[in-house]
């Protein structure tokens, strides 16, 4: 799958580094933006974050449903969230073969904002909900492996191989 080969794969280190935020809403971003949701749809995925790309800015893409156009948020944050978990396998673009449990806030309240600057504030749930905040994670430096049980998490290293590292980070 070329997409998949585009993405980074543990153990990169662009996947532990933190992104920042973006401060100019131009056509570089829009690029970025396009380019994400070209590589997430063609990799099959629910969700893709900027550092997956070797990108470190605070940008994600995620959709629920194959047919629609990703959306995409732009330094997101979360603003509110449920008392209320739920556990559920996740996998991930970059952690390929490994799924794991991973408990999540079953509901959010997300404010971000869209490619062009425009704010956005969206309330999320079951799965959209998850891969937000799985997104979100690759944009502070955090892995699903870092949020799942200690077994779970030893069965993945033992899954997972070393990729090389894509080259330079922007």
């Amino acid at each position: 799958m070329r997409a998949l080969a585009q993405i980074r794969q543990y153990p990169d280190p662009a996947l532990r580094l933190p992104a920042r935020e973006v401060e100019v809403f131009d056509g570089d971003l829009a690029s970025l933006v396009g380019r994400m949701r070209t590589l997430m749809s063609e990799a099959h995925g629910v969700g893709l974050a900027a550092n997956q790309v070797g990108v470190l800015r605070r940008v994600l893409v995620f959709t629920d449903d194959p047919a629609a156009e990703p959306v995409a948020l732009v330094n997101p944050r979360i603003v509110e969230r449920s008392e209320e978990l739920g556990s559920a396998e996740e996998g991930c673009l970059s952690l390929q073969g490994v799924r794991v449990p991973v408990e999540r806030n079953l509901t959010l309240t997300v404010e971000a904002r869209v490619p062009d600057g425009s704010e956005l504030r969206l309330e999320l749930a079951e799965l959209r909900a998850r891969v937000l905040q799985h997104e979100l994670d690759h944009l502070d430096g955090v892995l699903i492996l870092d949020r799942t049980t200690r077994d779970a998490r030893r069965e993945a290293l033992g899954i997972l191989r070393p990729y090389p590292v894509l080259g330079a980070l922007s």
